[in-house]
C-alpha cells in the first residue's frame, strides 16, 4: 500500500479557510486578539526579565496583582491607562504603528 503525498498549505491558506478572508469581521478580531495576546506575553516576559513578581509590579504601578495577572493572559479586558502605566513601571517605551486604510468614495 503506497502512502499518498501529504498536501502542504501556507498559514495564510489555512487561516482564510478556517478563520475567514482578511478584511472579514471574524478575521478582523482574529486578528486583534492575537496582537492582544503579543502583548500581553511582552508584558509578562518584560516582567519576568526585570525580576518583579506580579504583586511587585502591581505595587508600582497601584494595581492589585489579580490585575497584572489579567493583562499578562487576557489585554483585551483592562484599560489602555492601565497598560501603559505597566510599561512605564517597566521602564519600557511602547511603541504602537497605526495604519489608515484607504477608503474609495
Amino acid at each position: 500500500m503506497k502512502n499518498k503525498p501529504l498536501q502542504q498549505f501556507s498559514l495564510e491558506e489555512i487561516t482564510d479557510k478556517y478563520i475567514g478572508k482578511k478584511g472579514s469581521e471574524k478575521r478582523d478580531a482574529f486578528e486583534n486578539e492575537l496582537r492582544l495576546d503579543l502583548l500581553g506575553e511582552a508584558l509578562k516576559q518584560t516582567r519576568i526579565k526585570q525580576k518583579l513578581t506580579q504583586a511587585e509590579l502591581g505595587k508600582l504601578v497601584g494595581v492589585q496583582k489579580s490585575q497584572i495577572s489579567k493583562l499578562e493572559n487576557s489585554v483585551k479586558d483592562a484599560r489602555f491607562e492601565t497598560v501603559l502605566k505597566v510599561f512605564k513601571a517597566l521602564n519600557t517605551r511602547i511603541t504602537f504603528k497605526l495604519e489608515l486604510e484607504e477608503t474609495t468614495c
